[in-house]
């Protein structure tokens, strides 16, 4: 084996022929796309960033080396075709052949663009974990399904539908494979890189409808696919034989804590407690409990828009019929429903209840569920549960409000929503008036505690303050910024000579909405980010204790954070909790310094092989590399000492046509008949069976 440097390298060309997207008979035939690593003519069109390549001697004649660092977030190489484009358009996938020769697992990324994409709008951008020392096939597909329309259709209202793509596989311009921020030097083998299985063609003006009377793909088959109301209640009979085999773990007590572990104080509310370095919860009864649970434990997030697609469904239920209870008109929407409010909506999920457990559905729901997680091995209804659940006392929840119908800071960039402003009087109330809506969770002992707010944005360190000095001059954070600015400099002119500015006044600042360079105020940017960070964290602190102060404090569920905000939910929360889409988070921690338990809000993986078109933005392979997934994220949260719980997003799959933002992922512990996914059942019935040995591992004790 010989190596060379990577600057006489040069990069993929396309040397055999496209093959027609009719030729499905030729189902192993794939099309190449070959280094050729000696012409030194294409040897510009390589970028590399934070990673050394290097060519090794193989059959193909194309395998290379990548050794990466970890100073740089995202290392990895950017590969380009010899012409305009590479076309994949009549095969499924990309695929390539990888081996890790590393000791250590990590999160590798593909990303392929066409003109004037960005990995996500005219790309495509797929995440996978590769265990240490694995070698394996490494492919993307190159559309939402593994097929595509014999002519122009179009699917509205679904983050991923059939025969749909937001990458125009005739057109690739550029193929990106890199890591997600390693913490560690990795290294790893790429050779073969391929489009291959042919792509099937499907006759677009037969496709509608494509979901069938129990909110099903009608143009698949796949293990559980229910067709008759016979079949689901026979679902029902065996389902109820694999409950009783499988009660629960033997050593959960009545909370689901560590019944013969070691034992605290009892209390009347959950706490955190550190132990030779492991966080843990405690529970009421004085015993370790770690959360293992599952979000969305309710019947609520069924519905999906009918109206204005009525041709998608086949056999819709008249109103006036029993099954016609499910139909509801809903105002939440992004995407295609967001110019249509109201809308008509029905829910395949109740209305498969209700076919299969009658009347009394609702109760049914709620006492399955109990069931359910015990038998699962879990312990935790978590955010946006029904309480018509969790009320029932059986099982630990997690109350969930949040602070709105406040003023926003108008200069703030907008994700879900734009930042509030904590400053003004009227953000406090908000804190109050969501207090109120939990009102039957304070003082309850089965509560863990309380989360408040989801996935704020915050930008990087400098963003709320330059949020804030772009809002208007009636924005009250902007009014304490600049009075800050008054009481440091007392003169507009030595601003100025800090910041470069011309300023005539401090109404002139305070009227005007251009946001200063960053380098020269980068002081005063960062101390009133922390004042705003500390006053929303520490209002929030401060109406929580006051009306449940034994309580614990569960933080926002950052999914974006700066250090900023993660010293100041540090310094307030009494558990500071992340949204983690990854599939390992062992490195999860908080900034040098900073002491608390973490809890995981949401993480999921999803699949394709059970009719739906979205995998999540964490896929697995198909349902079995789905439940490995799991039980490896985790192990990583139980091994990781700051962890106390992870809580999968969420317990039903989103509906197959699109909840009202369009998301349809395979994220549920349970399809939309209301049929488990068995294999992700078995995962978390192992992990669930062995929680607490192996923390106590972790915790020496």
């Amino acid at each position: 084996m010989t190596t060379s440097s990577f600057s006489s390298l040069a990069l993929l060309v396309l040397t055999s022929a496209v093959l027609c997207s009719t030729a499905i008979a030729q189902a192993n035939s794939s099309t190449k796309l070959q280094f050729d690593f000696n012409d030194e003519n294409y040897s510009e069109k390589i970028e590399m960033r934070g990673v050394e390549v290097s060519l090794l001697d193989s059959a193909s004649k194309g395998k290379i080396q990548l050794d990466t660092g970890h100073k740089t977030d995202w290392p990895g190489i950017t590969l380009r075709p010899q012409n305009q484009f590479w076309d994949g358009a009549s095969f499924q996938r990309l695929a390539f052949d990888l081996t890790n020769l590393s000791d250590e697992g990590f999160e590798l990324g593909v990303r392929m663009d066409n003109p004037g994409g960005n990995g996500f709008d005219k790309g495509i951008t797929v995440m996978t974990y590769i265990k240490p020392g694995e070698s394996r096939v490494v492919s993307v597909n190159l559309s939402h399904t593994p097929w595509q329309f014999s002519k122009p259709l179009k699917l509205e209202g679904m983050h991923a539908a059939p025969g749909q793509q937001t990458l125009d596989p005739a057109k690739i311009k550029e193929l990106i494979i890199f890591l997600r921020m390693p913490k560690s030097d990795h290294k790893f083998t790429i050779d073969n890189i391929r489009f291959e299985k042919p792509v099937t063609v499907l006759d677009a003006d037969s496709f509608l409808p494509f979901i069938d009377e129990y909110g099903q793909f009608i143009h698949g088959e796949w293990p559980g696919k229910i067709h008759s109301d016979e079949q689901l209640a026979q679902h029902a009979i065996d389902e109820q034989k694999d409950l009783a085999e499988h009660p629960g773990p033997e050593n959960f007590n009545r909370f689901g804590g560590w019944l013969n572990g070691p034992q605290r104080d009892p209390a009347k509310f959950f706490r955190v407690e550190k132990h030779e370095g492991t966080w843990w919860l405690i529970d009421p009864d004085g015993c370790r409990f770690w959360s293992h649970g599952i979000d969305a434990v309710a019947v609520r997030f069924g519905g999906t828009g009918t109206e204005h697609r009525e041709s998608y469904f086949r056999n819709l239920p008249d109103k006036e019929t029993p099954l016609g209870q499910f139909y509801a008109r809903s105002n939440w929407a992004f995407g295609f429903y967001a110019d249509r409010i109201p809308y008509e909506t029905y829910n395949f999920y109740t209305a498969n209840l209700y076919r299969k457990y009658g009347d009394d559905w609702k109760a049914d729901f709620a006492n399955l569920a109990h069931t359910r997680l015990r038998s699962w091995g879990m312990n935790t209804l978590a955010s946006w549960s029904d309480p018509d659940v969790y009320l029932q006392h059986r099982t630990p929840y997690t109350a969930f409000f949040r602070a709105e119908d406040c003023p926003t800071l108008q200069g703030a960039q907008k994700m879900w929503t734009q930042f509030v402003d904590v400053f003004d009087p009227q953000f406090r109330e908000a804190v109050v008036e969501g207090i109120k809506t939990c009102q039957a969770s304070i003082g309850d002992p089965w509560c863990i505690g309380f989360y408040v707010d989801n996935e704020l944005y915050w930008g990087n360190n400098e963003a709320i303050a330059l949020w804030t000095l772009a809002c208007p001059a009636d924005q009250v954070a902007k009014q304490v910024f600049v009075e800050d600015l008054k009481a440091k400099y007392e003169a507009i002119e030595k601003l100025n000579e800090q910041w470069g500015t011309e300023y005539q006044s401090w109404d002139e600042l305070t009227s005007q909405t251009e946001t200063p360079d960053v380098n020269k105020s980068r002081e005063d940017l960062l101390a009133f980010s922390k004042k705003f960070s500390e006053t929303y964290f520490g209002t929030v602190k401060a109406e929580l204790a006051k009306a449940a102060p034994d309580q614990l404090y569960l933080g926002c569920r950052f999914i974006w954070d700066n250090e900023i905000a993660l010293r100041a939910a540090s310094k307030f929360c009494d558990v500071v909790s992340f949204n983690q889409y990854r599939y390992s988070i062992a490195d999860l921690k908080l900034p040098e310094g900073e002491d608390k338990p973490i809890m995981v809000g949401e993480f999921h993986f999803g699949a394709l092989d059970r009719g739906m078109f979205h995998p999540t933005k964490v896929p697995a392979r198909n349902q079995q590399h789905r439940a490995e997934c799991y039980k490896a994220f985790l192990h990583s949260a139980l091994n990781n000492p700051r962890v106390v719980g992870t809580h999968w997003f969420q317990y039903m799959s989103e509906p197959t046509a699109g909840r009202g933002d369009g998301e349809n992922y395979q994220v549920g512990f349970v399809d939309n008949c209301d049929t488990p996914y068995q294999e992700t059942i078995e995962a978390a019935r192992e992990i669930g069976n062995e929680i607490y040995e192996v923390r106590s591992v972790r915790s020496n004790q």
